[in-house]
């Protein structure tokens, strides 16, 4: 059974690629800030096959520690996805500058420093998946969300440049790149915002369980010649 370490298990998108992945043979090890109910379901009733660690990616300092502890546990990593993220909605003039370094932290330096850390063992084995969430956002951009798109576009260039390095010893690195998604976070939209987002897209928004079988795919031997990729699921809203 392979090890993959997923971030922002306990809820939304996470959760969703924790069910899809579950019926697969993997070990899941999944990371959150707390234990949603639901993930704690999950965890109950896999046997050991879903593992739950409570951190905060704000803590870049621990990250070394926490791979270590990881794989120490439970072994080499196969993949890691990097799913966890933060949008903090507001116009950059009036943004503090707390609120800027924790986007940048969450987004981009955690599932770099992750990375760092987790290839080594897939350095190792010489194979392994690296997946990154991005989002549609890093491309279209998105009024209120500059350092948001700007950390998802960072993940983006991060994913292409590291393919490169980590290519030679069978190790693909891609990226998902969802549109907005039918959540509880888009229910909460005004109703003409919302209505605005679903008529761009002609197959009608994606849920979070459609994106999750890209996480499927790009962790599987069917994907093995992939990497540098960005894949968008958004419905068609960009087409």
């Amino acid at each position: 059974m392979k090890n993959v370490l997923i971030t922002g298990a306990g809820r939304g998108l996470g959760l969703a690629i924790v069910k899809r992945l579950a019926v697969e043979d993997y070990k899941l090890i999944c990371l959150s800030r707390s234990l949603s109910p639901e993930l704690e379901d999950l965890v109950s009733s896999t046997k050991g096959k879903i593992i739950f660690k409570q951190y905060d990616l704000e803590d870049l300092d621990g990250i070394p520690a926490l791979i270590s502890s990881i794989t120490k546990e439970h072994g080499a990593l196969y993949g890691i996805i990097n799913n966890a993220g933060i949008g903090l909605d507001g116009l950059l003039a009036t943004q503090h500058a707390t609120d800027i370094s924790k986007v940048l932290k969450v987004n981009l330096e955690a599932p770099i420093l992750l990375t760092k850390y987790a290839c080594r063992s897939m350095l190792t084995k010489m194979e392994g998946r690296i997946i990154n969430v991005s989002s549609i956002i890093a491309s279209t951009g998105f009024n209120g969300l500059s350092v948001y798109a700007a950390s998802k576009a960072g993940l983006e260039g991060f994913t292409r440049s590291l393919s490169r390095e980590l290519g030679r010893v069978n190790v693909t690195v891609n990226c998902i790149a969802p549109g907005y998604m039918e959540t509880e976070m888009t229910k909460g939209l005004e109703g003409k915002k919302l209505e605005s987002v679903r008529r761009r897209a002609p197959l009608g928004l994606p849920t979070p369980e459609d994106v999750a079988g890209a996480a499927a795919y790009l962790l599987s031997s069917e994907c093995s010649k992939m990497t540098g990729s960005v894949i968008t699921i958004d419905g068609g809203s960009t087409a």
